[in-house]
């Protein structure tokens, strides 16, 4: 009986569940969202979360929205359309509900859904324009652990079921699926086995009924070490997550590479890429580019001082049709291409400049680029057009040097229309036809309007290429409509809202003295980024799959035999050389005759989602170490047996060794016929004075209840738990097992 404890427990012990009641840490509305933080009740194996408000009661969320992060539990709510809700956790035991805590009331907020992604009334990705879930979507929720599991039916793919992200993303491909996908990410997703050089690639073929969004779940989703690029494509959103450690063949955290249009990329930190060959890719290459798409928005992004943030046009070799928004992005101490712009028209406008240690936007090859509103400090050149004015001048000859001082281009220029930008502790800045400047109507940086509405004149033109503005801003068959902010409101709101929920799990700050005017690599950020490793411990129904579906791993695909399946696997990761000259091993009945090698180079990675044993069979007669999670583990007789927490885990080369067979259990749940002796704690002594022993068959946590639900302290299995401070009367102990249910005993305190 799977749940026997669990039922036990209620029959005995009633108002285990319903006296207590939830402690919520923490609650608020976000963006077309709303979250929860609450303390875990040990009497609790699962929770139902429910949402009321905008005319909703009791909406139920999603398991995998339901997060355990060890000290507290977490849930988002997302979809919501703006207005006042509540959240509702309610504790579970057997399936049974306990006593529900509600929040206050929370204020979810609108998306900003402005610019050129949304011309023609396109409403890019999987959301209406109210922030609710397109009717028909399909919802597919990605972890660490379902990542290269999850499956699905696409009309059209060349095979069905797709089985991973990427092969389903293949199947959407060809653009005959036109179902609405919202793909959300859950925690720290490292690569998936199936990546194209490195990057998640999302494509549709242009069609325009189609409708794709990549977000992550809370204030923790990571893309790590993956890049996302998008090709030919229609109706794209990517928001809310982190992006980090890209080593793609591409090196961009994410690239809109051709043939886009209608793409919205939304909320995301963007953090360093590995480093790449080029002396400019040491904090990887570039962070969000765009080529060769068109009706774009980057807004609300956090870029956490990036080397190059926004390329914009390579090859494009016209400025006909080619229109990008960047609104209230956070250039957070990153150092160029604020954008860097070809070709391009491009909005530019509320974005905050915090520190840029070598230039703010950039303009070249025909490009016209309108900066309003855009709050800069100390930005060294908050504004640049190609070949000119500061692009070329030598502040120590104090005069143009066009052979060693292009800042950022010597392609033929481009030009600026600036209106409203708010600057201080910038270098240089030249106005056209400022005084104070030498030829200030050729060696200019930008045109700075006097209203919003002024077109730039066709004597305005720039110093190479005679190349003019084409004042797309003031064309009503083009231009969207807008509010911008004041530059300080842009600010505020900027530092209130870019980026992830909340700002994200990871926090960094800079120290301005040092970093508004150094490009280098930031190596304790760079460490710490590397070093990455998620808070998050469980996702609610993200358990080992019984079989079936998409989710999850089988127990089959985690025992490993490397003589039948080599370093193919569901359930590990495995990078190494195999062999079959390194003798044979007989273990449990199978003849073993090809291992893989632990060397320098081999490494197995995997995640459990709750404690669980792993099992390593090597040559009988080796007795070296293997490296797990980084901690030398010494191997006996050519076997190896040892428990591991939740989370991800590594197996390395400690001393050369052979492992022919490798096998990860959770603790199986007990059945019916186990003796009844097995399902107890052991209290001693009971009644107890000054102190108790609880015994369970490992170290493990447990707490102690009043008779009213209260938790008064805790302890560990097998050591004493001093009762000096407990009043005499009747209590409760429970202690949750390694597969995560529930072990109850009385203790009398004399």
């Amino acid at each position: 009986m799977k749940h026997l404890l669990s039922l036990l427990l209620l029959l005995l012990l009633p108002w285990a569940l319903r006296a207590q009641s939830l402690t919520i840490l923490e609650s608020g509305g976000w963006l077309e969202s709303a979250y929860v933080r609450w303390q875990p009740l040990a009497t609790a194996q699962s929770y139902n979360v429910y949402y009321s408000g905008g005319g909703l009661v009791n909406q139920k969320l999603d398991d995998q929205l339901i997060r355990s992060y060890g000290s507290y539990y977490r849930a988002d709510a997302l979809g919501l359309a703006p207005g006042t809700y509540t959240l509702k956790i309610v504790p579970v035991v057997s399936g049974v509900e306990g006593t529900a805590t509600v929040t206050s009331s929370l204020t979810v907020r609108a998306q900003d859904r402005t610019g050129f992604a949304f011309s023609g009334g396109r409403v890019p990705g999987a959301y209406n324009a109210d922030g609710t879930v397109k009717s028909n979507a399909v919802i597919l929720y990605i972890t660490q652990n379902t990542k290269n599991t999850v499956s699905l039916n696409v009309t059209g793919a060349s095979v069905n079921p797709c089985v991973g992200l990427q092969t389903i993303l293949d199947g959407f491909k060809k653009g005959r699926d036109a179902r609405p996908l919202l793909v959300r990410l859950v925690g720290n997703i490292t690569d998936p086995s199936y990546l194209l050089s490195g990057d998640l690639v999302i494509e549709n073929n242009n069609l325009a009924t189609s409708f794709i969004t990549l977000e992550g779940v809370g204030n923790d989703a990571v893309a790590n070490g993956w890049g996302i690029r998008v090709k030919s494509a229609s109706n794209v959103e990517i928001r809310n997550l982190g992006s980090m450690n890209c080593d793609s063949d591409e090196g961009d955290n994410i690239g809109l590479q051709q043939d886009n249009d209608h793409i919205w990329v939304h909320n995301v930190d963007f953090f360093y890429g590995r480093a790449g060959s080029d002396a400019d890719q040491a904090k990887g290459d570039g962070s969000l580019d765009c080529k060769k798409s068109t009706y774009v928005t980057f807004a609300y992004n956090h870029f956490w001082d990036s080397g190059k943030s926004n390329l914009l046009g390579l090859s494009e070799a016209s400025t006909q049709g080619l229109y990008i928004t960047y609104h209230h992005n956070w250039y957070d101490h990153s150092d160029s291409r604020h954008p860097r712009v070809r070709y391009y028209s491009a909005h530019v406008y509320n974005n905050y400049y915090d520190g840029n240690a070598k230039y703010g936007a950039g303009s070249t090859l025909g490009s016209s680029v309108f900066m309003e509103g855009n709050y800069f400090r100390n930005c060294k050149y908050p504004m640049l057009t190609s070949m000119q004015g500061t692009d070329v001048y030598n502040p120590v000859t104090q005069a143009n040097d066009y052979n060693n001082m292009p800042i950022f281009s010597n392609e033929n220029g481009g030009t600026i229309k600036a209106f409203d930008n708010y600057m201080v502790g910038q270098q240089r800045f030249v106005p056209y036809g400022a005084v104070g400047y030498p030829k200030s109507t050729v060696d200019f940086d930008a045109y700075v309007a006097t209203t919003r509405g002024e077109q730039v004149g066709s004597a305005v033109v720039s110093a190479y290429g005679a190349n003019t503005y084409n004042n797309f801003d003031t064309n009503p068959a083009v231009m969207y409509a807008y509010t911008p902010d004041a530059p300080a409101a842009a600010q505020t709101k900027v530092v209130q809202y870019a980026g992830r929920v909340q700002g994200g799990d990871f926090k960094w700050s800079f120290n301005n003295a040092v970093d508004d005017v150094s490009s280098a690599v930031n190596v304790p950020l760079q460490t710490a980024l590397v070093n990455y490793a998620t808070g998050l411990v469980s996702v609610q129904g993200d358990g080992p799959a019984s079989g079936g579906g998409g989710g999850g791993s089988t127990a089959a695909d985690m025992v490993h035999n490397f003589t039948l399946a080599g370093t193919t696997s569901t359930f590990y990761t495995i990078t190494g050389n195999l062999s079959t000259s390194q003798g044979t091993v007989v273990y449990n009945g199978l003849n073993l005759t090809q291992c893989l090698k632990l060397e320098s180079s081999t490494n197995i990675a995997f995640t459990t989602t709750a404690s669980a044993t792993v099992t390593m069979v090597f040559n009988d007669s080796f007795s070296g170490t293997v490296k797990v999670d980084n901690v030398s583990q010494t191997v006996s007789a050519g076997r190896l047996t040892l428990t591991l927490p939740a989370g991800p885990h590594q197996i390395a080369k400690g001393t050369t060794a052979n492992l022919y067979y490798l096998s990860t259990a959770y603790p199986t749940t007990l059945g019916a016929g186990q003796p009844q002796a097995e399902l107890a704690l052991t209290v001693s002594p009971n009644p107890a004075a000054d102190a108790v022993v609880v015994g369970w068959k490992s170290p493990r946590e447990f707490s102690l209840y009043t008779i009213t639900g209260s938790l008064l302290k805790t302890g560990t299995t097998n050591q004493p738990l001093s009762l000096k401070d407990v009043k005499p009367g009747l209590y409760l102990i429970l202690l949750q097992d390694e597969a995560g249910h529930l072990r109850t005993a009385r203790l009398l305190r004399q």
